[in-house]
């Protein structure tokens, strides 16, 4: 029977999972974190890829509209070269050539990462956390122009290198992406919306291959209450969290991200 504070203590990581995750503050880095101060150790990354795979949810409800219209406008192109919805296939062409890095990364040192996770390497969490910081400062200020029509493939394989650097447990997915898109002249919103909907591919592949080792996994057989509370929660707090950070990406204030980042990377690599 599982105690009532182990519930509690999969419900904040749960939680920490969705907060953390939309906004450029790493969320895999404050999993490890949170991990280490209540003492749970989990092999490979089956929790890490049950509650991410919430927080897709999350972000497919919340760009549900910006999908249902590439597919439809990239179904329509290929189908009857209709030049209006020519620039929502190539957005999808974009999106799948800035997939390509992360993917060769994950197969090539997919278990190296898995076995950094797991030795709670909290050294390495501070200093990246730190390298987030610096990354989302260089942006603070940033204005770009373009807009979905005027990506080009050099943007995308920028940021998709950037994403492929955020496998880095306390490097921000969100903030490389984010930061890599502004730095070749995107929008605020193209930016954002480029960002999460190429979490999407990245997410969902990952979520189906690890499908074995989740239902393998002893530790999901003796803990699938906790895990289900934190899957709920990661699903909830994503959702409000994403809806929250779109706010402050309009608004411009990002620099909040990068004093965060700072002094939880430091309180880590000094206390833990």
């Amino acid at each position: 029977m599982t105690n009532i504070w182990t519930i509690i203590q999969y419900f904040i990581l749960g939680l920490v999972q969705g907060v953390t995750e939309p906004i450029p503050i790493s969320s895999s880095g404050h999993i490890m974190i949170f991990r280490e101060l209540f003492g749970i150790e989990t092999p490979g990354l089956s929790f890490e890829i049950f509650v991410n795979f919430a927080s897709l949810l999350a972000i497919l409800v919340v760009f549900r509209e910006d999908i249902i219209r590439l597919i439809k406008n990239g179904w329509l192109y290929i189908t009857k070269k209709d030049e209006a919805a020519k620039s929502d296939f190539r957005f999808i062409i974009y999106l799948v050539v800035a997939t390509i890095p992360v993917g060769v990364i994950g197969v090539l040192f997919g278990d190296a990462i898995g076995e950094l996770i797991n030795a709670n390497a909290m050294n390495v969490v501070g200093v990246t956390l730190l390298i987030t910081a610096a990354a989302v400062w260089m942006i603070r200020n940033l204005r770009g122009k373009k807009n979905d029509g005027d990506l080009t493939m050099k943007d995308a394989i920028i940021v998709g290198f950037a994403q492929a650097i955020a496998v880095t447990p306390g490097i921000s997915r969100s903030g490389a992406t984010i930061v890599a898109s502004m730095l070749v002249g995107m929008r605020q919103e193209t930016a954002l919306r480029f960002s999460f909907l190429l979490y999407i591919p990245v997410s969902l592949g990952t979520s189906i291959l690890e499908i074995p080792n989740i239902i393998q996994d002893p530790t999901f057989s003796t803990l699938w209450i906790p895990y289900v509370v934190a899957f709920i929660t990661a699903f909830i707090a994503t959702y409000f969290a994403l809806k929250w950070f779109m706010n402050v990406m309009a608004k411009g204030n990002l620099r909040y991200f990068s004093y965060y980042c700072i002094v939880v990377g430091l309180l880590v690599i000094f206390f833990l």
